[in-house]
């Protein structure tokens, strides 16, 4: 069996014309024939999936449908504990972690229906600097798309493995770019929704003020079924949960849309096949009657990215301060880097970036106000290859995705085109606070109107 999307897969259960089993056993078939090459997982809990298939298959014999994720299989990020499954956040210091108990985006979807088959690859603690250096325990992912290139991190697993069909879906975490750069790499959703709405309980912390968990889908359609079945129904802004499945496939006409591909001074200019293929996109959105108004943002993304630059290292050497004490030579040298230096943070700089923090959220709320959503790049280049450190780095670092890390809106990362080389290119798409519907709503447009979700990598 191929692999097939949250919204087919759902409908097939329902109607009887697959079971979770089969899912499941195609997942695994998936995973035999390709993980070799992507290494999308770091731990797949086979005979547990098995497990969870039969119990769908008897809850639905028997009437009891729990909702569009009942039966589905999906992976997570191994910073996210899973009761029975090792939690190495792939660490030499953690090998051995085994949790008694879920984190609870886990047992939500567990909750829901969903099977989980294992954990997926991340950069050591979720946090790294672009580099790969080969000092983890566990291999480094590779692209499905060009397996000589990277899939994006730190979330390196989840958008691999759903690229690649090892996964169903997939739920990684975002500090920086963390979900959004592995999509954009692999040519994947990935969304970070506004903060709160997803729980961080049981998610191994990166960085405390700015973690933000996200889903990895194939299509809008299922980032929008993924989020509404997990996300927090005490988090709403108004008297009821926002539908964001309604959402999807509705009339984007009269839309108002703020554009911005002025990357600022400090930054590299994107990719040329990544500036056409925005254009080319907009063009798209023009077409389908979408306002659009060219804008550039209140603050630099360069600003945007030193101020990350301290509160992120910072924060990870708080967290971790025991590790680097006790045990710095188990870990990895990107990570052992980013803790050296978050550890001569002066505390004056660090609240001095908090309150710049501030003021950059209060600046593109200003703007945000204005508009319905917000469409920009997201990473400026292409895959980078393994190896190629100025190329990681540079994927990396010079993106347009830190401004909305730190400002708090929500934002999601979109396929728009391929490259000559069939590389995934990209754009990132923004919406109010609250309002990850307006996103769902241009977005899935925007998907119909175009041929990109009917290409698969050539695994």
């Amino acid at each position: 069996m191929q692999p097939v999307t949250v919204t087919e897969a759902s409908e097939c259960i329902l109607s009887g014309a697959i079971a979770p089993i089969d899912l499941v056993e195609s997942c695994l078939g998936r995973i035999a024939a390709v993980d070799d090459r992507i290494h999308s997982y770091i731990h797949v809990d086979a005979e547990g999936a098995r497990a969870a298939a039969h119990a769908a298959k008897a809850e639905l014999d028997a009437g009891n449908w729990r909702g569009p994720l009942h039966g589905l299989p999906f992976a997570v990020k191994d910073n996210y504990d899973a009761a029975g499954m090792p939690a190495t956040a792939n660490s030499k210091t953690r090998l051995g972690n085994v949790p008694r108990q879920d984190c609870e985006l886990v047992r939500r979807l567990k909750s829901a229906g969903a099977i989980l088959m294992g954990k997926l690859s991340t950069w050591e603690y979720g946090t790294g600097n672009g580099g790969e250096y080969g000092d983890l325990p566990f291999p480094t992912a590779r692209n499905p798309w060009d397996c000589e290139r990277f899939p994006g991190g730190s979330s390196t697993g989840a958008g691999a493995a759903v690229a690649a069909g090892t996964a169903l879906f997939a739920m990684g975490s975002d500090t920086t770019g963390s979900v959004r750069l592995p999509a954009a790499a692999t040519g994947t959703v990935g969304i970070i929704p506004t903060p709160g709405r997803l729980s961080l309980d049981g998610i191994l912390p990166n960085c405390w003020s700015l973690d933000n968990p996200g889903p990895f889908t194939w299509t809008i359609a299922d980032s929008a079924t993924v989020l509404q079945s997990i996300a927090d129904p005490t988090h709403w802004d108004g008297p009821a949960p926002p539908a964001f499945r309604r959402a999807v496939g509705q009339d984007v006409r009269g839309m108002r849309v703020a554009v911005v591909t002025d990357v600022g001074p400090g930054m590299a200019e994107p990719d040329t096949e990544m500036a056409a293929a925005l254009e080319a996109g907009l063009e798209v959105l023009r077409g389908l009657g979408v306002e659009l108004v060219e804008t550039r943002l209140p603050v630099t993304p360069a600003t945007c990215f030193a101020v990350t630059s301290i509160i992120g290292p910072a924060e990870s050497a708080a967290i971790h301060e025991q590790e680097l004490r006790e045990r710095p030579n188990d870990l990895g040298y990107a990570l052992r880097d980013k803790l050296l230096a978050g550890s001569l943070v002066r505390a004056v700089d660090y609240i001095a970036a908090q309150r710049q923090r501030q003021l950059i959220a209060e600046r593109l709320d200003r703007l945000m106000n204005d508009f319905d959503a917000l469409v920009t790049f997201g990473a400026l280049h292409v895959s980078p290859r393994l190896g190629v450190e100025p190329e990681m780095t540079a994927f990396t670092m010079e993106t347009l995705l830190t401004p909305f890390s730190l400002s708090a809106h929500p934002a999601l990362i979109q396929c728009t085109g391929y490259t000559d080389a069939g590389l995934p290119l990209n754009w990132q798409v923004v919406a109010n606070r609250g309002d990850e519907a307006s996103i769902y709503r241009l977005a899935s447009a925007y998907e119909a109107a175009t041929p990109w979700r009917d290409r698969r990598p050539p695994l």
